[in-house]
């Protein structure tokens, strides 16, 4: 059986977050396996490639765009490249064509799929829902907090609607963990199955340890954005040093909008902007911990870089992470903002605790891998298409008839 051919429309790939990270190591993937995979994202440059099975095209954001984040542009118009792509993936004789969400990559792929009659997939990457809530109540400010609240709850209840629409245009969903599985096959009617993340063990690695002594390192490595409670670092700090703490410094790999207030609020932070490769497997084995007390996230592949350096992460019980943490063994996954100053605070105080921690978070990581993730893919694929193709002949039968 020949191998499948996959159109993969990548809301981002030049970018620096998990999305893109997931996309750059399928395309790997395919590369190894020397599956044909068409490749096409949005970026800063136009340009055509072929490295391998994987054919890569990348089309410029322009003008009319705005900006959803640092380097994360959404392009109004990207649907001047229609013909182009619409050519290329006729071209590139694919079975199926999978999206990662309704951005302007991922519509102008809806499109091409249904124009071209190929089965559609789609995957959940953002709770986008989160996103609106967390920056909408920074605007909401001058509000009664009554009324605050409301809103922000009304505009995520409507805007996970809204993605939960978009999605149920697909055949077949994927999402990082369970709960959200259920929550999609609930909001959809359409099947959902586990695309999880897998992580690089050779580059994040303890071995990579540098700092032999000084201070108690707490990391934190991610977007400097409202949307990952960026601003509970400070809370964190503040509390450690009415505990007693002094001798310890945070360590902030990122960028984003809230850089600036935590640069004038945080008194023990070093700010590393944004780290890659080498340097951010360094940056990962030199901290003792990882304080990530993001609720958004859909998985938290930061939590697995951390782990494989051997560093166990203390997370928040929302979102993706506290699927990858084992709570008492690998970090912990807290239910407060006070039980999560208190983990931190015992891993500061319990050397003994951490060292354990240190060793077990290595060892998780060691059993995910990037090409058991992707071949469960591919799996998922291939029932797709003889699904699909089966429907198409009883169709056909039908018509006949």
């Amino acid at each position: 059986m020949d191998p499948l051919r996959v159109a993969l429309f990548a809301c981002a790939y030049n970018e620096i977050d998990g999305v893109a990270n997931t996309m750059r190591h399928f395309e790997a993937f395919a590369r190894r396996e020397e599956f044909p995979l068409l490749s096409v994202h949005g970026g800063y440059d136009q340009y055509r490639e072929q490295d391998g099975s994987v054919v890569r095209l990348e089309f410029r954001r322009r003008f009319p765009k705005f900006r959803l984040d640092a380097k994360h542009d959404f392009d109004l118009n990207f649907w001047r490249y229609y013909r182009q792509i619409e050519a290329a993936v006729r071209n590139f004789r694919a079975d199926l064509v999978h999206i990662t969400g309704p951005s302007d990559v991922g519509q102008l792929g809806a499109l091409v799929a249904h124009r071209l009659h190929l089965p559609l997939v789609a995957s959940w990457h953002t709770n986008l829902h989160e996103y609106a809530e967390k920056r909408l109540l920074p605007l909401c400010r001058l509000l009664p907090s009554g009324a605050k609240d409301r809103l922000a709850k009304l505009a995520r209840a409507w805007s996970f609607r809204a993605t939960a629409r978009f999605y149920r245009i697909a055949r077949v969903l994927f999402a990082p963990n369970q709960e959200l599985i259920a929550q999609l096959e609930c909001a959809t009617g359409k099947p959902c199955y586990l695309m999880g993340r897998g992580v690089d063990t050779e580059l994040f690695n303890p071995q990579r340890r540098c700092r032999v002594n000084g201070k108690f390192t707490i990391g934190y490595v991610g977007r400097l954005t409202n949307e990952k409670n960026i601003q509970f670092l400070v809370e964190l700090e503040r509390a450690l040093e009415s505990r007693g703490h002094r001798d310890f410094r945070l360590v902030i790999v990122g960028q984003g909008a809230e850089e600036a207030w935590l640069r004038a609020n945080l008194k023990h932070a070093h700010f590393t902007g944004v780290l890659q490769g080498v340097e951010l497997a360094q940056a990962y084995a030199d901290f003792d911990i990882l304080a990530f007390p993001s609720t958004t996230d859909t998985f938290g592949n930061v939590v697995l870089e951390a782990m494989s350096s051997g560093v166990p992460a203390v997370v928040t019980n929302q979102g993706g992470p506290k699927h990858i943490v084992e709570d008492g063994v690998t970090g912990f996954v807290t239910g407060s903002n006070e039980e999560f100053i208190g983990r931190v605070h015992r891993l500061l105080q319990s050397p003994i605790l951490l060292e354990q921690m240190r060793k077990t978070a290595r060892e998780h990581a060691l059993r995910a891998s990037w090409n058991s993730v992707f071949e469960n893919v591919y799996d998922v694929y291939r029932r797709t298409i003889v699904s699909w193709r089966a429907t198409a002949a009883l169709q056909a039968g039908l018509a006949e008839a």
